[in-house]
């Protein structure tokens, strides 16, 4: 097993050698000694070769060789594909009852629309205010005009979350016997952590409601048999837009080392190790834990980045945004940097 990697910070995986007991080495060796890899056909890296757990099948498969790649061992039983029955995810049904009850959506659509276009006009009115200012603000996103493609887009993350057994949440949640919120102090981070300005709060906070009533960012969630659940912009997005915050539930990172989701996101990096924080969307999260990291050991991986990953203060409180990078065009998928100051996380296998 190789334990966490935790986005934007990450510990090295630990090979086979460390986590195998002394005394069952021979029994290892012998175990993956014939095993080659049904992709690549190479017995190489066997800390990293996974044996499908299928009936008399033992067939043999890299993590990095798998699409979408494994960045880890899970726990458990694992089937390959030679004996995975997993088929393309099935698609949340286009209604909007389900759809607005999935996303707890309790305004009429009547009034949504009135709603949209008051929004369109103080978006107009502060785009000329923003771009008159010498230091650039963080600009909201600006939701898909057209109710029935905006619908598509909040059906395809549901089908995404319905497919990975997730709940949706658009906020940090506090759950019992895990770090309280009373934990998430920005002023514990080590090295200090940068303070949101009143107006990006304010711009936040429009985001939020607008995704609250139903308008949600121009995004699709589509699968892709290489790189597993993707997001791609369903129109064109701009440069500073917000496009989400992380969202999931918070927890020491002292009870996650050994955890083997591979979508934990750093919230807190104090100075006392104890009190450092991650986000867990493994159980309640959104479109955020769908974004997927570059290959940041190519240039043409890091060219492919148009999203930026940043932790600020908001109100004395660590909150994590993914803001757009560059202008997006429509149909571009979305990608960032799942590495920080510490650049380990496995990404050297990404598509």
């Amino acid at each position: 097993m190789v334990v966490l990697g935790r986005r934007t910070q990450a510990p090295k995986p630990l090979s086979r050698s460390q986590i195998v007991d002394d005394d069952s080495d021979s029994a290892s060796d012998s175990e993956y000694g014939d095993v080659s890899c049904e992709e690549c056909g190479s017995g190489d890296s066997p800390a990293e070769l996974l044996l499908c757990d299928g009936c008399n099948c033992n067939r043999g498969y890299h993590l990095f060789c798998l699409r979408p790649i494994l960045v880890h061992v899970p726990k458990g039983k694992w089937f390959g594909p030679c004996c995975s029955k997993n088929k393309k995810p099935k698609s949340f049904p286009l209604h909007q009852t389900k759809i607005s009850d999935f996303f707890r959506i309790k305004r009429s659509a009547e009034s949504l629309q009135k709603i949209n276009q008051d929004n369109r006009k103080r978006r107009r009115r502060a785009s000329s205010l923003v771009m008159s200012k010498k230091k650039r603000r963080l600009l909201p996103f600006s939701p898909t005009e057209d109710h029935t493609r905006r619908m598509q887009q909040m059906a395809s993350l549901a089908t995404a979350l319905t497919a990975t057994g997730t709940k949706f949440s658009n906020e940090l949640t506090y759950r019992p016997r895990m770090a309280p919120r009373s934990a998430n102090c920005a002023a514990l981070e080590q090295g200090g952590m940068q303070v949101l300005s009143k107006e990006d709060i304010e711009t936040l906070n429009l985001c939020k409601s607008m995704m609250d009533r139903g308008e949600c960012p121009p995004l699709m969630v589509v699968f892709d048999p290489q790189e597993g659940f993707t997001v791609e912009a369903d129109k064109f997005i701009r440069d500073l837009t917000i496009i989400t915050e992380y969202a999931g539930d918070v927890d020491y990172l002292k009870n996650r080392e050994n955890d083997d989701g591979d979508s934990m996101m750093t919230l807190l990096s104090a100075a006392n190790p104890s009190k450092s924080l991650v986000i867990c969307p493994d159980k309640h999260g959104n479109i955020a834990r769908f974004v997927n990291g570059i290959n940041n050991h190519t240039p043409d991986g890091r060219k492919k980045q148009n999203l930026k990953c940043v932790r600020y203060d908001v109100n004395g409180e660590s909150r994590v945004l993914l803001i757009a990078n560059r202008d997006i065009p429509k149909g571009e998928r979305l990608y960032y940097d799942y590495n920080g100051y510490e650049n380990e996380y496995p990404t050297e296998h990404f598509v």
